[in-house]
């Protein structure tokens, strides 16, 4: 007879094999008896492992179909999960298997001005581009700039066109087109910007002709020979050539209203068509052309025009970059459209160089860099040209060369 191992104190516990340290009721877990120990009927089956959770629930021969009460089918990562199947908390979803919807920290109100905003953005800088791109294409170029050497700055010349047989200037005899308005912007490097008026009557050298007023290069052979005669007269080279026609000034000026001119007298002038009372007033296009234009009331006669004509570029100016007219696309449209008809310029020089000069124009305003040539003698008898603006070369010369490296300054007082 096999002797059987001792009992655990415990009784009905199991049997302890013998040399067994363990204490009746301490941690120890008992053996798992042999397989072949165990009756038939709770035999182990063969080894299993749990299933993936892409895989389908087994069943058993007989079995109902579907998963266990209260357990989930998952299908991959694509299929169905069943109503009773929690998210884990780690995946972000509730119990029930929904994820919360995230709320958003900025105001709604904000998200949605912020969206209007950049559509209005977006709807301005188109209209912007596509108003410069029509303008740009009515705009009439001409052969103007002489190819000099380059001089250090951004120089404009500007000249308002008196052609005569249009519908704001009168014809009065006179053949063909000339200057009654040239004017000389510079940016120099250092940044200061000037505006200088030269008198239509000032007494030059025009290359090819000999000595003659200054409005006679214009007569002579056009932009072209303007632009070396101001060059030859000034040293420096003009990089952009823009031509106004007087019906255009009036124009621009119905294009934006109105623009605000003083006058320290009552002047009636018939010849120019100008009629105003001492102080300042709002004008339309015609008066502003005929301020522009008068010089026989004045006994300063070209020196007092170049003044009327230097303010009159001031107060157009403000009007354009007013409220009244950036923020509203019919001026603007206006503008652009008698400004662009209006407009002759050097090859290269289009829409967004005009608007720089409008800018340079501005700031030589603002700082009161708005000079007068030197002058020697304002009545010069010549030969055969009547009363000329004399001027000395060396004076001149400096003067030029105080605007080009922009260390000139306004007179005091």
């Amino acid at each position: 007879m096999t002797e059987q191992p001792p009992r655990s104190r415990r009784p009905g516990g199991p049997r302890r094999p013998a040399g067994h340290r363990a204490r009746a009721g301490g941690s120890a877990r008992p053996m798992r008896p042999a397989a072949q120990d165990l009756p038939p009927s709770v035999a182990p089956g063969p080894a299993t492992r749990p299933l993936p959770r892409s895989e389908q629930w087994s069943q058993a021969p007989g079995d109902a179909a579907g998963p266990p009460p209260g357990v989930g089918i998952a299908q991959g990562g694509d299929g169905p999960r069943g109503p009773e199947s929690p998210r884990s908390p780690s995946c972000g979803g509730g119990p029930d298997g929904r994820h919360p919807r995230r709320r958003h920290r900025t105001p709604r109100a904000v998200r949605l001005g912020a969206t209007l905003l950049v559509l209005v953005l977006v709807v301005v800088l188109g209209w912007g581009l596509g108003l410069t791109a029509w303008a740009g294409s009515r705009i009439e170029h001409v052969d103007a700039l002489s190819g000099a050497a380059d001089t250090p700055g951004t120089t404009y010349l500007i000249a308002g066109s008196d052609g005569r047989g249009g519908e704001k200037v009168s014809d009065d005899g006179t053949e063909g087109a000339r200057t009654d308005t040239i004017m000389l912007l510079h940016r120099a490097p250092n940044g200061n910007s000037y505006l200088v008026s030269l008198p239509r009557d000032t007494l030059v050298d025009i290359p090819g002709y000999g000595g003659y007023k200054l409005n006679a290069a214009f007569a002579f052979g056009g932009p072209a020979l303007l632009v070396e005669t101001v060059e030859e007269f000034t040293g420096l080279t003009i990089d952009h050539y823009v031509e106004v026609g007087f019906d255009g000034v009036a124009d621009m000026v119905d294009a934006v209203g109105h623009v605000n001119l003083c006058i320290d007298q009552d002047v009636d002038d018939p010849k120019s068509g100008l009629q105003m009372t001492e102080g300042c007033h709002d004008v339309g296009g015609d008066q502003a052309l005929a301020f522009v234009r008068a010089r026989y009331f004045d006994p300063t006669a070209d020196l007092g025009r170049q003044q009327r004509q230097q303010q009159f570029v001031g107060a157009l100016m403000d009007r354009v970059t007013s409220p009244a007219v950036l923020l509203n696309p019919v001026a603007q449209a206006r503008l652009a459209g008698a400004g662009s008809n209006a407009l002759i310029t050097s090859e290269g020089t289009g829409i967004p160089a005009i608007g720089r000069m409008a800018l340079t124009a501005r700031s030589a305003m603002n700082s009161g860099r708005t000079l007068a040539i030197p002058i020697e003698d304002p009545e010069y008898q010549t030969k055969h040209s009547g009363v000329a603006i004399l001027t000395d070369e060396d004076d001149v010369a400096a003067f030029f060369d105080g605007i080009a490296d922009g260390s000139a300054e306004p007179a005091a007082g």
